[in-house]
């Protein structure tokens, strides 16, 4: 299937999928004129990096979990541990901005004038 083909089955943009594919996130072969050609398995594929993306993985860590994650015939203790690592960084910076936001909520108080919110 061509790029905007998989475009409309994934809702992925364009740019997004030459992203993806310059990141080795996804492959395509080149047809007459330079165009991108994606297997079927490609809509399934842009839905998993999509879905890693929207977990708040960067592309260098989805390439990386990406084979095992894809493949449950290789998948390893390893692709938990590594999963469970970003979990943690998550949880993390979901901390610091509840502590960002307590101090926020403090100043705002603090600094209030009466009558205007």
């Amino acid at each position: 299937m061509r790029i905007g083909e998989l475009s409309a089955a994934t809702g992925a943009s364009a740019r997004s999928l030459r992203y993806y594919e310059e990141q080795g996130l996804l492959g395509s072969e080149r047809g007459t004129g330079g165009q991108r050609h994606y297997p079927a398995a490609a809509t399934e594929r842009v839905g998993l990096i999509r879905t890693l993306l929207a977990a708040g993985l960067s592309t260098a860590t989805i390439r990386d979990v990406l084979p095992c994650v894809a493949d449950e015939a290789i998948r390893t203790p390893w692709l938990a541990g590594r999963l469970g690592e970003e979990l943690r960084r998550v949880e993390a910076q979901m901390a610091d901005l509840h502590r960002t936001r307590d101090i926020l909520a403090g100043l705002v108080e603090r600094y209030a004038v009466s009558g205007q919110s």
